[in-house]
């Protein structure tokens, strides 16, 4: 009895924590084996797939939250040879249901995997493409906060005294930001309400300063990394360093996980989902899939439509056929997507033959 137990297949599924993560085990009919807690650390991962291991022989492991809470467990399985899909978390109508705790969603993570409701490939996060995932994540805080800074400087303008406001109001961003960082600040005049806002505006205008410099050198390392490891990409018409990122970081260090061109295009929301009923076909846009990526081959197309002659003439010729700008841009976007895959693939079986 025991050596056939240990034989038998069986998946499993995690509901992932910052310090813990919950696993469940279930057989090939769906029946709970058990649930337990295991620590988010290295040794915590080896004991939850040696416990998983003691009911048999684990075929799959569905893991919530691969990209953030569950990264180093899914880096774990993946260096374990066990075969990980990524599952989303119950929808709403599910939980109020069924009820919401741990063992109920890592019970529910295996049976996404064990019926194929879950057949997402995570991604590795062990080459390039993590790196310059990390680089564009520090870039994007800074431009964030240079953003926040920006608008705090002008603000305390607006409320300025006149005679300040009046010196100020003419400098274009640049030299407004140059001329506050060179304000001198007297500790002891602090009382006189003119001096403090000189001196917030001086901190401010400096802190503007270090980060247009954190994000000069963000943007030299990316450069480099996208140059080494995406170049037939960044070589599309279109695509800059950081529409060339987002991609990358869309399809991550495992391309292969996509399955086809038209996936990659549902990932990006690129691709129009059908909405027939009755005698009326018609498709409708998609909102789903990576907002970002999205975002990144809309900027794509208008720099297109803005220096490609190809694309102008695409526009003029779909506009005399009735289509709106919206539409044609989202045309323009499907098609863009094909070519980022084609350069994608291309960069990558390169970076493997390396």
């Amino acid at each position: 009895m025991a050596s056939r137990k240990q034989k038998r297949p069986v998946t499993g599924g995690v509901d992932t924590h910052k310090k813990t993560h919950h696993a469940a085990v279930v057989d090939q009919v769906g029946r709970v084996l058990g649930t337990e807690q295991f620590d988010a650390t290295e040794a915590g991962y080896r004991a939850l797939l040696a416990w998983m291991r003691r009911f048999g022989d684990v075929v799959k492991i569905g893991v919530e939250g691969t990209g953030s809470y569950g990264a180093g467990l899914a880096r774990y399985l993946t260096s374990a040879k066990v075969e990980l899909v990524e599952v989303d978390r119950p929808d709403r109508k599910a939980r109020r249901r069924n009820g919401k705790s741990d063992p109920l969603d890592a019970i529910s993570a295996a049976l996404a995997a064990l019926s194929g409701r879950a057949n997402g490939v995570p991604k590795t996060r062990t080459g390039p493409v993590e790196a310059i995932r990390v680089l564009r994540v520090v870039r994007a805080g800074a431009v964030k906060a240079r953003t926040a800074a920006l608008n705090e400087l002008h603000g305390l303008i607006v409320t300025a005294p006149e005679t300040l406001r009046a010196a100020l109001r003419q400098l274009s961003a640049a030299k407004l930001v140059a001329h506050c960082a060179a304000f001198l600040v007297d500790p002891t005049r602090l009382i006189d309400p003119e001096h403090a806002t000189t001196a917030a505006l001086g901190a401010l205008a400096r802190r503007i300063q270090d980060l247009n410099a954190e994000i000069k050198q963000a943007d030299k390392q990316l450069k480099n990394l996208l140059a080494t490891t995406a170049p037939r990409l960044c070589a599309v018409r279109g695509v800059g360093p950081q529409v060339a990122g987002q991609m990358l970081v869309t399809a991550g260090d495992n391309p292969d996980r996509l399955r086809s061109e038209a996936a990659f295009a549902h990932l990006c929301g690129v691709a129009p989902i059908p909405a027939s009923s009755g005698n009326t076909e018609r498709h409708r846009l998609n909102r789903g899939g990576d907002r970002h990526a999205n975002s990144a081959l809309y900027m794509l197309v208008l720099s297109r439509l803005a220096h490609d002659p190809r694309a102008r003439a695409y526009k003029e010729r779909r506009t005399t056929q009735g289509k709106t700008n919206k539409e044609i841009i989202r045309c323009l976007k499907r098609y863009a997507a094909r070519e980022v895959l084609t350069a994608l693939q291309a960069d990558f079986a390169t970076l493997n033959h390396s």
